[in-house]
């Protein structure tokens, strides 16, 4: 996925070199996860476990992503710049996990159940919401997306990767319900992000007036 304006790419050479370790570092969760459930350290509910831990990485990246780009401008490092777009899609892989743990594991599939599990639980409105909009960022986070729906509305929507961001931190607030403290630490980078965003926003409106 990609959240910003264009800047200078690296070298195939450093995509090389970067991209399979952010690949290979982000699959050290799920191999953490896989080790539990062997040696059977999924807590006593195992289901919630799996749940809560894919949600907390699915964050985790989610706030990697949006990071990708203040790095780049704040320390002068293009070598980042590819990076949005794979850390993007892993953290798309880790809501499917995390969604499918309540889907298949939770819920078996069961349409009834789900149902009324939507109606004592509201949060995962929140969370749902939040999937769907990973789901569409990272079908069009392909390069022939962005040329079918065009660039400035290609911008916009990857833009919309924010919102995404709000409703998950959203959606942790109320699951979380009485600790609150890891909810409060997504929430407050996330508005340090936001709010780096917004000021370049109007630091560039800022210099088209005085142009």
């Amino acid at each position: 996925m990609a959240y910003s304006a264009r800047a200078p790419r690296p070298s195939s050479k450093s995509k090389r070199l970067n991209i399979p370790l952010i690949w290979l570092g982000s699959s050290l969760p799920l191999v953490v996860l896989v080790l539990r459930a062997i040696t059977s350290e999924l807590t006593a509910n195992p289901i919630e476990f799996i749940s809560q831990f894919t949600g907390w990485w699915t964050l985790v990246f989610l706030m990697l992503t949006l990071s990708v780009t203040p790095i780049r401008a704040l320390f002068n490092m293009p070598l980042v710049f590819p990076l949005r777009r794979t850390l993007g899609l892993i953290t798309f892989f880790y809501s499917l996990v995390h969604f499918l743990s309540w889907l298949v594991l939770d819920q078996y599939f069961d349409w009834t159940e789900i149902l009324l599990d939507l109606m004592d639980r509201p949060f995962i409105y929140f969370g749902f919401t939040a999937f769907v909009g990973l789901l569409i960022l990272a079908i069009t986070s392909i390069n022939r997306a962005k040329v079918i729906i065009g660039p400035m509305r290609w911008i916009w929507l990857h833009k919309s990767v924010y919102i995404v961001a709000i409703l998950g931190v959203i959606h942790f607030f109320i699951l979380v319900k009485r600790d609150i403290t890891e909810p409060l630490i997504f929430a407050s980078v996330l508005f340090l992000l936001l709010g780096y965003r917004i000021l370049v926003f109007i630091r560039k409106k800022r210099k088209l007036r005085i142009k």
